[in-house]
């Protein structure tokens, strides 16, 4: 009798046993994790609202505080259920479709139910993170841009963590984010003097640091447990109105920009740089369907009201600045993106607190 070889499969055939190999695999791990979800205690709850941390001069010293890099981006909830994932802004928007490479990614991560805190960025070149190349990232969809850094973990697998200290937290949700991954990372935390972990946030282009005490527990809202240091200024305003070029009507030339004093709009200044010709576009396409005949601004000079077409204080602006004149206005300022996950009522001038050196135990603020 005369012995045939095996055939070769064709290399397509292969192809196909290797996606259904994958999917397959993809399935199981699916399967698997809603297994373990039974076991994983109660489901977490639909949203928390996030720790927010309060604006000072300068960082606090001591062994009680930890120090991590401020990163400029999107702040971002992830609420894991049964293995299935959604992304929440901070004002409980659900952001899943916007950062779906991100949601997918997080899928695939051993954790059955969490909710996990953290901040959806992109860099520049120079490696620092960005908000201008995050808006460009998401213009473009280019979500192998998208980073996710975490920082905090309020619920895992059916614990609800907020009552345990911040370097407990870290430690649990340390335990499920890989050590070595393209775009989810392990925010790590620095002890020491905070005055030379800012400096070399400085010294390095990033936006600043934020300070946590080590032994607090999570609260929602703004609180002195978290405090942030910043090495340029930067904040959301409120647009309430621009100009057109007048050499070219169709572009934009500038933003009138202002933030809520006591429930109303009080004028900051106009912006004309850091928007280029197709960012420009965008603006005028998103506030002429905002226009109206009167502004909302309590008071606005008669200079900056030349040329203004107002519109309804709807839209938030991300803006750098130099510093605040003492006519409460901005020098420098440029713009940087929207801002989409932030209300423009809740936007108020940040003020940075004064330290009292002498405070003994929980941080306490002067002024």
């Amino acid at each position: 009798m005369v012995k045939t070889s095996k055939r070769a499969k064709p290399a397509k055939a292969r192809k196909t046993v290797k996606k259904t190999a994958k999917k397959t695999a993809k399935k199981t791990a699916k399967a698997s994790k809603r297994k373990s979800a039974k076991d994983a205690g109660d489901p977490p709850p639909r949203f928390i609202e996030p720790q927010l941390a309060t604006l000072v001069g300068e960082p606090p010293s001591g062994d009680n505080w930890v120090h991590e890099i401020k990163f400029d981006g999107y702040r971002a909830l992830c609420r894991i259920d049964n293995g299935e994932v959604t992304l929440l802004t901070r004002s409980n928007n659900d952001w899943t479709r916007k950062f779906q490479s991100i949601a997918d990614q997080m899928g695939d991560l051993p954790i059955a139910n969490a909710i996990l805190d953290g901040e959806i960025t992109s860099s520049e070149v120079s490696g620092a993170t960005s908000f201008e190349a995050l808006q460009q990232a998401l213009s473009n969809n280019a979500q192998d841009r998208l980073h996710y850094y975490l920082f905090d973990a309020l619920y895992l697998d059916g614990v609800d963590l907020r009552r345990r200290t911040l370097l407990e937290r870290k430690e649990a949700l340390r335990a499920v984010i890989p050590g070595k991954h393209r775009h989810l990372h392990f925010s790590k935390h620095f002890k020491g003097a905070g005055k030379d972990v800012l400096a070399q946030a400085c010294r390095m282009g990033l936006e600043g640091i934020i300070s946590k005490r080590a032994d607090a527990i999570y609260r929602s809202g703004r609180t002195e447990a978290w405090l942030k240091e910043k090495c340029t200024n930067e904040q959301e305003f409120v647009i309430g109105g621009f100009t057109y070029q007048p050499k070219h009507p169709e572009r934009l030339a500038a933003l009138l920009i202002g933030v809520y004093e006591n429930k109303e709009l009080t004028f900051a200044g106009k912006v004309g740089t850091g928007f280029d010709r197709a960012e420009s576009a965008r603006l005028v396409k998103r506030l002429e369907p905002l226009t109206q005949k009167t502004p909302s601004f309590t008071a606005v000079p008669n200079l900056a009201r030349r040329g203004a077409i107002w519109v309804r204080p709807k839209l938030v602006a991300q803006i750098n600045f130099t510093e605040w004149t003492g006519g409460n206005s901005l020098r420098h300022p440029s713009y940087q993106g929207l801002r989409e996950d932030k209300p423009a009522e809740q936007v108020i001038r940040e003020k940075k607190k004064r330290l009292n050196p002498k405070a003994a135990g929980p941080i306490k603020f002067v002024g």
